[in-house]
């Protein structure tokens, strides 16, 4: 799983802070600039307008410090914790034109991240009471994955593979051009460790059989209705881990998880979560 450690870390994510950055403030933040003293401070805080799940406020105390590296931050809630409306998450104390330059990347990155936790976990409340886990995919924001699976982390869901080259996936047109399941399976142990994990996609109760029998370690259930789900379960019989996916949401990811897979992966928790409502306001009582 993403940890908060990972990403404070990860020069992937020092990379896209800085790129983020670098776009918005090109040569300089012209407006305030030219209307705030170079050396005035100012005291801010963060706050929250809708309900959710916070998550991203190491970057954000990040993009600040980049900023202004004398910054004073102080940590309100924590990423992780439910919040309601009108919630302060954190104050900050420094220069005036670093808060404000600042303010929209920093905003943008929170709001993202929190976005993508609070969705997760209105999805792993859904399974209240049962074993399935909610997965995560590769349908990230190009650039953000681990701040992405970082949040689908703190949102109460599970990590899949990071990229291409932790696991093996075994998708249709993997098996097309393998000339099927079993081939794609028997080629591709032949040139991995044999730690890799591999998941083999399936569409019907034949492909179903034929994975298991090829004992791969996790058989994916894609786009199936849900009694040939129930069908796909009752054969497996917990020889492998099953992964229900496909056109899955909130309205019927019970149902799947009912079927007693033992997880369902979700895209659209990454790839269309709305950016929770977080604003930046400057205390004028400073």
């Amino acid at each position: 799983m993403i940890t908060s450690g990972d990403l404070i870390k990860s020069k992937m994510v020092d990379k896209i802070i800085k790129l983020a950055l670098q776009e918005d403030l090109g040569n300089g933040d012209i407006t305030t600039n030219a209307l705030v003293p170079e050396h005035q401070n100012a005291f801010a805080y963060l706050l929250v307008k809708e309900k959710g799940i916070i998550a991203g406020l190491d970057v954000c105390k990040k993009i600040f410090q980049i900023l202004d590296k004398n910054i004073k931050w102080v940590n309100l809630v924590f990423d992780g914790g439910f919040v309601k409306p009108k919630t302060k998450l954190a104050l900050l104390e420094g220069n005036y034109r670093a808060i404000l330059t600042g303010e929209r990347t920093a905003l943008n990155f929170l709001q993202r991240i929190s976005g993508v936790a609070t969705l997760t976990n209105q999805f792993v409340k859904k399974l209240n009471g049962l074993n399935t886990r909610i997965l995560d995919t590769r349908k990230t924001l190009p650039g953000f994955r681990l701040l992405d699976k970082y949040a689908v982390a703190l949102g109460g869901g599970s990590n899949h593979r990071i990229g291409l080259y932790d696991m093996v996936m075994i998708k249709d047109n993997h098996i097309r051009i393998a000339g099927g399941i079993t081939n794609a399976v028997k080629q591709i142990r032949k040139s991995i460790n044999k730690n890799i994990k591999i998941e083999v996609e399936t569409t019907n109760l034949d492909e179903v059989a034929e994975a298991l029998s090829l004992k791969v370690n996790v058989i994916m259930l894609d786009n199936m209705s849900i009694p040939i789900m129930k069908k796909a379960v009752k054969l497996i019989n917990g020889k492998t881990k099953t992964e229900a996916s496909g056109g899955i949401n909130l309205d019927n990811v019970r149902k799947v998880a009912l079927t007693g897979v033992d997880f369902v992966s979700i895209g659209a928790i990454t790839h269309s979560s709305k950016g929770l409502d977080i604003s930046l306001e400057i205390d004028s009582n400073y």
